[in-house]
Order: C-alpha cells, then sequence, then structure tokens
C-alpha cells in the first residue's frame, strides 16, 4: 500500500509550487475551500497582476485573473511566519499587505499579498486564523512519539475523532522484550501506549501509514506498520494473542485505512460566516483587461519570490557616503539608495 496506491499521498499543505496546471489548483479530497477572495495582488512576484486567492484547510491558492496558469499553491505546513506590513502596490500604492514567509526544502520564500478592496480586513483575518486552525490540529496529520495524547490510562479524544476499538494486552515489539500495553483504532489514527508508563506511547495517522501487513517476528506473527519517508519511515510492529484477534485487528485496520483515504480527515475546522460560492459559480470569461504589465527584467520565476534573495550568509561591510555610516554591501546591481528607497514612507 505505497502512497500511490491508497491515494494517501498528500502534497497540498507540505510543498510550495509555482504556475502549476490546472489540476495542481483543483482541491483534492478532503481539501474544503473556506474562502474565495476576489481582488488580490500578488505583489511580491506579479505587482500590479490582479487575481484571485483562494483559502483552503491546507494551502492558499493565488490565481492570476488574465490567465490561469500563472498561479502559486503554498502549503501552510511551508509557512513559518504571517505578518502585516506595509508595501508598494502598483494597483494600490502604499498599503497594508499580507506578509507571508515561507520554507520549503533548502529554500525560503516571501510572499506579498495586497487586497483591492479599501478597508476590508479579510484577507488578513482569514488567512491568519485558518493557518492557526492547521498549525494546531497536527495530530491529525503527523506521527507523534511520547507525546500527550494519554491522560490518566484514556485517550485524549480529538474533535471529530471517534473512537472503533480499545484492545488491551497489545505488545509492542520496539524493544527486545516487547512493552506490554493497549492499542486504539480510532477513525483517524491508530494509538498504542504502555501501560506501565503512559508517556511512552505512539500516535500514527492513516495519513502516514504506507503500509499495514502481518509479517513473522521473533515473537510469532506481528502486525507491521510502516510509516511514510515524511514521517521518519518507521516500521513498528504490534503483537495480539490469540493469532484470531490478530487477524481482526488487521483486517479492522486496512478497513479504516481504506474509509480514510476516501474521505480523509485533515482535522483543519474553521468557518466563515459568508460563505464562499461554489467554485463553478466563481468561474467567469475570460477576457482581456486593459492594463500594461511592466516587466523590468526577465527572470526565473522563482527568483522574486526568494526572502533575502535566498543568502546564506552576511555580505562584507562597506561605507555608504550617503548614509556616513558602514552598511552591508548591497545585492550585485543594487545601491544603498535604490534599497531605501523601497521602504514606505
Amino acid at each position: 500500500m505505497s502512497d500511490d496506491q491508497t491515494g494517501l499521498y498528500v502534497w497540498q499543505d507540505r510543498e510550495i509550487r509555482f504556475d502549476e496546471k490546472a489540476d495542481g489548483v483543483l482541491v483534492r479530497r478532503g481539501e474544503v475551500i473556506i474562502d474565495a477572495i476576489e481582488g488580490i495582488e500578488d505583489t511580491k512576484g506579479n505587482n500590479g497582476e490582479r487575481g484571485s486567492l483562494m483559502i483552503t484547510n491546507l494551502r492558499m491558492i493565488w490565481t492570476a485573473s488574465r490567465d490561469s496558469e500563472v498561479n502559486l499553491s503554498i502549503g501552510y505546513n511551508c509557512i513559518t511566519n504571517i505578518s502585516i506590513k506595509m508595501a508598494n502596490s502598483r494597483l494600490r500604492g502604499t498599503t497594508h499587505a499580507l506578509y507571508v514567509l515561507t520554507k520549503h526544502q533548502s529554500s525560503r520564500f516571501e510572499f506579498v499579498f495586497t487586497n483591492m478592496v479599501k478597508s476590508s480586513p479579510r484577507l488578513f483575518t482569514t488567512v491568519q486564523t485558518v493557518f492557526r486552525a492547521y498549525d494546531t490540529s497536527k495530530t491529525y496529520r503527523d506521527l507523534r512519539l511520547r507525546s500527550a495524547t494519554i491522560k490518566d490510562q484514556q485517550l485524549i479524544v480529538l474533535p471529530s475523532e471517534k473512537v472503533y476499538n480499545k484492545l488491551s494486552g497489545v505488545w509492542n515489539l520496539s524493544s527486545d522484550q516487547g512493552n506490554l500495553g493497549t492499542f486504539y483504532v480510532t477513525n483517524v489514527r491508530a494509538v498504542w501506549f504502555a501501560d506501565m508508563a503512559e508517556n511512552f506511547n505512539v500516535s500514527i495517522p492513516y495519513l502516514q501509514m504506507d503500509s499495514i501487513r502481518i509479517r513473522d517476528s521473533k515473537f510469532g506473527p506481528a502486525l507491521v506498520i510502516e510509516t511514510t519517508g515524511s514521517s521518519g519511515g518507521y516500521v513498528l510492529g504490534f503483537r495480539l494473542d490469540p493469532k484470531e484477534k490478530l487477524q481482526e485487528l488487521f483486517q479492522e485496520m486496512t478497513s479504516m485505512h481504506t474509509t480514510f483515504s476516501n474521505n480523509p480527515i485533515f482535522g483543519v475546522e474553521y468557518s466563515v460566516h459568508e460563505q464562499p460560492k461554489a467554485l463553478e459559480q466563481l468561474r467567469v470569461p475570460h477576457k482581456e483587461e486593459d492594463v500594461t504589465i511592466v516587466d523590468d527584467d526577465a527572470h526565473d520565476v522563482f527568483t522574486a519570490y526568494y526572502a533575502e534573495s535566498n543568502k546564506a550568509t552576511d555580505r562584507e561591510p562597506i561605507f555608504s557616503g550617503a548614509l556616513g555610516l558602514a552598511v552591508e554591501k548591497p545585492p550585485e546591481g543594487f545601491t544603498t539608495s535604490q534599497l531605501w528607497a523601497v521602504i514606505a514612507e
């Protein structure tokens, strides 16, 4: 049961993608459109470009109005900080904008979004609140070891979580002698904890299960759960007597995993007072806008979004006659005066 075979491979919240084809910006199973805001400018990479911002439970999707293949997909798991600061927009001038700092693989990107509707806090409040809901619900999506999952020998049940089975006398085979404990099966994860030390536990979301099978071990037949590479690639073994109960547990786990694959629960719960229209209602016929987009230089699509030009170390100091101070040497092609001029007054 690889990610592709189960349909559980989810990149939407864990990657940043630029200029995706149409299917790349369509919502996947379990992804819900929370809000859709028209009149949003991508001020950092496409200054002067009007578009729309779709906010889902997994990511932000910005799409240019003139061309749907000019787009951004920003997974919430990549976001490191969200703030509101002043920015210079070609469409609105100097105004408040949403700054989104991200990290994907070894690169850091900065995105700036400006709302064309004056005095509307909708862009700021919705994005910040949905991201907070995502960030505080990671137990639904991430494997957890020795976490605050059990209290007084009982599972701490998550919102939208339902417990379907609780089995005593289940051995965790992670050590040479094994550890006796209790095993929970819910609609979003499997949880095991040691009876003698409840802080010795593991919470495995179905989202991170790569395979479930019964295999022979030195302790006899065992239920083996292999997790995805993104969650550490763990191989976790559990033993239960008699064999019939082990087989029943395997069948139940397989069934729950299949059910979850068909209807994933990502745990991000948020609603807006004014629900967005259905995606079909939001689509409008393509039309040419009477707007001139000034492209100063041809550049790679990623370059415009690099935070601090993706530099890893500080540049050497030089003396600036304009400022009368020692300053860090500006990036190649820029002067201190040019950098100073971009600060909003």
